[in-house]
């Protein structure tokens, strides 16, 4: 009996493998035809989920991705843009998408016991201590939007924008608007990841101007519109000297924006705020979010591009810096009058 991949699946159904890993990830942005029409093809030809191979041969050689972070929207369109620019490849690439507070290297530990791994694509990962369960694997590894030098794996490449300078960036705007207490929601701000180098970037450049950013004013925070919303109610119902929130993720944003509004707070008369990723939804909100835009489909193609180096010429490690840009739009102006201290 033929052994199908999810190649075959996207095949037989007429769609991108991007759509089938929707499918099989229970992701709601598929139309409810296609999805069953995926679904039929995947019953008649017996076809396995991620647990059981997804139809893999166990002698079969394969390249994992896994994606940190379900409810993120960045991480989902950049997940989604890897798979697009692998449909040319001839190695089979298996996803397995985990919640931002689970452990990505554990996860790819087991994927490497089911499976013959010959790479792995991390997306969205934070680089800590946890990473040395990878140190005896001799397999190239790529981690995108994060820098992976320190994650001392002798084969790993890395692809990220430049986090602690956007964070500068971010801060020096809304000092320039005249803002002076402002509010930062993101992850652990002590981690090795991402949003940690923002906020290193926003106190650098906030101390160049002789402020020290207050402790209190900063926010855990995970990356949906629902933990942006009630984490923004219960800061702002008790700050209300605070002119400005710097979230850094969009979803974190939007859900903050609706929150302010709950509370009869406008955005940006009252609070200016500002996100970070440049997903779709900045666009749309309204206000239109100003944000930090990651080049989405260069991240992509780099980070590919890398782990095919490393794999098909045994190319050196690299880690590569790609260019963000910053977005000013509708929501942020001037503190109100009155305000500053």
């Amino acid at each position: 009996m033929k052994t199908y991949t999810i190649r075959d699946i996207a095949s037989l159904a007429g769609v991108s493998v991007t759509t089938v890993s929707r499918v099989l990830n229970h992701r709601p942005d598929v139309n409810k035809e296609t999805r069953e029409r995926i679904e039929k093809i995947i019953r008649e030809t017996h076809f396995l989920g991620n647990t059981n191979a997804r139809g893999l041969k166990q002698s079969s050689e394969v390249i994992g991705m896994v994606i940190r972070g379900r409810s993120n929207p960045f991480l989902n369109s950049l997940s989604e843009a890897i798979l697009g620019m692998t449909d040319a490849m001839t190695d089979t690439l298996i996803t397995e998408y985990i919640d931002e507070q689970d452990d990505e290297f554990a996860t790819a530990l087991r994927l490497t016991r089911q499976h013959r791994i010959k790479g792995l694509l991390f997306v969205g990962s934070l680089i800590d201590g946890r990473v040395q369960v990878l140190h005896g694997l001799d397999i190239p590894v790529v981690f995108t939007t994060v820098d992976g030098g320190n994650a001392s794996l002798p084969r790993a490449s890395s692809v990220a924008v430049n986090d602690r300078e956007m964070g500068r960036v971010v801060a020096n705007a809304l000092f320039s608007l005249g803002h002076r207490r402002v509010a930062v929601f993101g992850s652990n701000p002590v981690a090795g990841d991402s949003l940690a180098m923002r906020f290193q970037g926003f106190c650098e450049e906030w101390a160049s101007h002789g402020l020290t950013f207050p402790p209190e004013d900063y926010r855990e925070c995970r990356f949906s519109y629902d933990s942006g919303y009630e984490t923004a109610l219960e800061y702002f119902s008790s700050h209300r000297e605070t002119t400005a929130l710097f979230a850094m993720s969009d979803s974190m944003a939007v859900g903050a924006m609706r929150a302010l509004r709950d509370l009869s707070l406008r955005v940006p008369e009252d609070v200016s705020v500002v996100g970070f990723d440049g997903t779709a939804i900045s666009r749309f909100s309204v206000p239109r979010l100003t944000t930090v835009e990651q080049p989405v489909n260069e991240i992509a193609r780099c980070s590919v591009q890398l782990l095919m180096d490393m794999l098909n010429r045994n190319a050196p490690p690299r880690h590569l810096l790609v260019e963000a840009v910053w977005q000013p739009r509708e929501s942020i102006a001037p503190p109100p009058p009155g305000s500053a201290e």
